[in-house]
């Protein structure tokens, strides 16, 4: 479960974790008011859980009110990612001479938490780990003690953090990793987590990923979260009775099988592709569940193609095939390439009964995967 950025900034907040001041609000007047109050420049921000918004257009910085209308006018209402902006946070702009990356995750390869710092915040933390791994400090904690303050300035200052700040950044390190600790999160992060002039610290931005299994044991969370759930596509997808896990590139991906499905996410980024999202259909292939598939797949705006990876069983392929067929004449429009791969009992016949005029069908999972990503980079 992924909280908005008000949600985890209040978090934040009630654990003494520096934020700017801001307002939750919903219309164009509020956000001029809300803009008043907490002083110019602001910042207004779509809250959606999504990455990215900056780069979408969902982060806007005003000067005035007219500014600030103007912004709320924008962004309220657009769809980020296939998700609805209904709310937005108005926000104080911090006045920064220094931007940094904390968090904390699990490092499932080490079987234990971890806790990241990095002088190279405000920027994709991704690109970063990929690119410059060695710009991300990494300190393992053991669950049993917990983080020691001795292993949070040990992070930071192998960080390069200025000492003139290094202790309230570990001061934040370890207060983060008792909030991933104390409520199941999966993921929590400041990025950024700015310094100002004054050697003060401030998160200008929150993410926390709580454990859907461990809900039970986070009433408030829970509660907060499904307040605001609006047309979330993983609701969408729990209500069709489908395992699916909305990520961050373009591949939009259909298996029957959690390991075909895994296996085909491999496959795309082996490819240079980003899986869009994990989505398993379970088992049977009829059109009414294909085409419940292909309507959350769709609905996210970043799918710029489509796998399907189908291991025909008990459900046989010229029945999956026919299902496809059916599905896709369903829809007025296909809004993008959708590629199929069938394999198992009667794969061959299904294969000869797609139709393609409405699919691309290709023989083996890696050149399906291969079209797939040719498709989502403009290449035909």
């Amino acid at each position: 479960m992924k909280l908005h950025e008000h949600q985890a900034k209040e978090v934040f907040a009630d654990a003494g974790i520096p934020v700017p001041e801001s307002r939750l609000v919903a219309t164009v007047e509020e956000a001029a008011e809300a803009a008043e109050a907490v002083g110019y420049p602001a910042a207004v921000k779509a809250q959606v859980r999504v990455g990215g918004r900056g780069k979408a257009g969902g982060i806007e910085l005003v000067d005035d009110a007219d500014e600030a209308r103007a912004a709320a006018e924008e962004i309220l209402g657009m769809e980020l990612k296939g998700l609805r902006v209904d709310e937005v946070l108005v926000e104080a702009a911090v006045d920064f001479v220094d931007e940094l990356y904390v968090g904390v995750t699990m490092d499932r390869g080490a079987g234990e938490p971890v806790a990241m710092v990095s002088t190279r915040g405000g920027v994709d933390i991704e690109a970063v780990a990929a690119e410059e791994p060695d710009a991300i400090v990494r300190e393992g904690v053991d669950p049993v003690f917990g983080m020691q303050p001795y292993e949070a300035r040990k992070a930071v200052y192998e960080a390069g953090v200025d000492r003139a700040v290094a202790g309230d950044v570990a001061s934040v390190v370890r207060t983060l990793y008792g909030l991933w600790d104390d409520d199941d999160a999966t993921e929590i992060e400041v990025n950024p987590l700015m310094v100002t002039a004054d050697d003060e610290v401030v998160a200008a931005d929150a993410v926390m990923n709580v454990d859907d299994d461990a809900l039970f044991r986070q009433p408030e969370l829970a509660e907060s979260a499904e307040a605001t759930d609006g047309d979330n596509l993983e609701a969408k997808a729990d209500e069709y009775g489908f395992d699916y896990v909305r990520l961050d590139g373009d591949v939009g991906i259909v298996g029957n099988g959690a390991g075909l499905v895994m296996t085909t996410l491999d496959l795309v980024d082996y490819y240079g592709g980003a899986p869009a999202n994990f989505l398993d259909i379970g088992g049977g292939a009829k059109a009414e569940r294909v085409a419940n598939a292909l309507e959350v797949v769709f609905a996210d705006d970043s799918v710029e193609a489509v796998v399907f990876n189908i291991f025909g069983g008990i459900t046989r392929g010229d029945e999956v095939a026919r299902g496809i067929n059916e599905a896709l004449t369903q829809f007025d429009e296909i809004p993008t390439p959708v590629v199929v791969r069938l394999a198992g009992t009667n794969a061959e016949e299904g294969m000869e009964i797609l139709n393609t005029d409405l699919v691309t069908v290709e023989a083996t999972l890696e050149s399906a995967v291969q079209r797939a990503v040719d498709y989502a980079e403009g290449e035909t």
